[in-house]
């Protein structure tokens, strides 16, 4: 080829000298901010919890009482309401999620509607989480008050559904949170399945498959990495998830295992409480708002474990 047909080499100098590589040193920039940034507001948050850690301790984690009166406070109750809103709004979601997005990816209907279907259901990702607050006060509290009492005369023998039904309560914000986490599940999984190369359909078609066995045995499990991305997210979303949550959980201190009682998140402590706070409190505070960014944490270092164990599945490599 001429050097008139050629494009100017745009990582040389004249002179023969390499140019830096621009885009290289922007992306080593933005990684380092990012860590700094992390770090920076690990500092800010460890600094003011530092009185309350050194008070309590690990016993933060492990009592139940929080009491700002005798400057007593234990998480136990928050964190186990963080974990089990999170983990049941992503096992009533997930299932929908990944079923809406495999509606969605495949030809069932035309692709007018489905277009129309995506829209909205990704605009439900758009509705501000106050918008969910009073909805869910409007609608699903007093329907958790009318079948959650049927429930509760029923399976009352079982510890998850004991004692009376009361709206703002662990199982009506586990609901809205559902909801609220089903887009992400939802366009995420759609995006993967939709990525998965047509010759695995056609391969799998080949071989005599039906139409489910080759969604169900081929697509789902060729794109289980993108539906682990989207649920590590989605779980992410729920736990951080705070105005919707301080609306309909009850925001109670105490420790309850019925789904049909009042309990706390620790987005909806620090929320309802550090507005008011003060001394010792802020501290403890600032110590819940600790364990919440270490939860999450643990959350993305397991979500990615088992995200590799997808990927090396997917691949072949056992």
């Amino acid at each position: 080829m001429t050097s008139e047909g050629r494009a100017p080499a745009s990582s040389q100098l004249k002179g023969g000298k390499r140019r830096p590589d621009l885009f290289l040193a922007l992306t080593w920039v933005a990684a380092v901010a990012s860590v700094l940034t992390l770090l920076w507001i690990l500092e800010s948050i460890v600094m003011p919890a530092w009185p309350s850690i050194q008070q309590n301790g690990l016993n933060f984690f492990t009592s139940t009482v929080w009491d700002v009166n005798r400057n007593r406070y234990g998480a136990l109750p928050f964190l186990i309401g963080t974990a089990v809103s999170s983990l049941i709004a992503l096992c009533l979601a997930l299932p929908l999620g990944v079923f809406i997005a495999l509606f969605l990816s495949e030809n069932f209907l035309p692709l007018a509607v489905r277009q129309v279907i995506r829209f909205v259901v990704e605009l439900l990702a758009a509705i501000p989480s106050v918008v969910y607050g009073l909805w869910g006060i409007a609608v699903v509290i007093p329907i958790v008050q009318q079948y959650g009492g049927y429930l509760a005369d029923y399976l009352g023998f079982v510890p998850l559904f004991s004692g009376p039904s009361v709206g703002n309560s662990m199982l009506t914000a586990s609901l809205v949170l559902a909801i609220m986490v089903l887009p992400t599940i939802t366009a995420i999984s759609r995006a993967t399945l939709v990525a998965v190369p047509p010759t695995l359909r056609e391969g799998s078609y080949a071989v005599g498959a039906t139409r489910w066995e080759t969604i169900f045995r081929v697509l789902v499990p060729t794109a289980a990495p993108g539906i682990v991305a989207a649920t590590i997210l989605a779980f992410g979303r729920a736990m951080g998830e705070t105005m919707a949550v301080a609306m309909l959980i009850g925001n109670s201190p105490r420790l309850s295992w019925s789904l049909l009682s009042p309990a706390g998140t620790l987005a909806g402590l620090l929320a309802n409480q550090f507005g008011e706070a003060q001394g010792l409190q802020i501290s403890a505070l600032m110590y819940a708002a600790l364990a919440l960014v270490l939860l999450t944490l643990i959350v993305n270092m397991v979500g990615e474990a088992v995200l590799r164990h997808a990927e090396k599945t997917t691949a072949g490599i056992r």
